[in-house]
């Protein structure tokens, strides 16, 4: 789950989101993709967590300076592959992960809920 947090200039009590008619991001979501747990919806939080690591991963990697191709030779893989990752386009092992990110200098620690 991601969370945005957005200035105090953004923020809204209910009356205010009442009266401008907002539709929660819940229910867009529900109305596209279906309902927690239904197949539609799954495959769909799943592209979600892959768009979001691949993100992470550009992020991080140009931090570092490094191009996809230099990140690729660093770490003993193509860079096509990083180039999946980054567009969310690839499975991707733990052990994999824990190596690239190992390339970038970064740890990663993971967390269930």
């Amino acid at each position: 789950m991601i969370i945005i947090k957005l200035g105090e200039d953004y923020k809204m009590n209910k009356k205010k989101k009442d009266d401008v008619q907002l539709t929660p991001i819940e229910e867009l979501i529900k109305e596209d993709f279906g309902a927690e747990g239904t197949e539609e919806r799954t495959a769909f939080e799943t592209g979600v967590d892959a768009f979001i690591l691949g993100e992470r991963l550009k992020e991080e990697r140009k931090k570092s300076g490094l191009t996809q191709a230099q990140l690729a030779a660093k770490i003993g893989t193509k860079k096509s592959y990083i180039s999946r990752i980054e567009n969310g386009h690839a499975d991707v092992q733990l052990s994999t992960l824990f190596r690239i990110f190992a390339g970038l200098g970064k740890r990663v620690s993971l967390s269930v809920s």
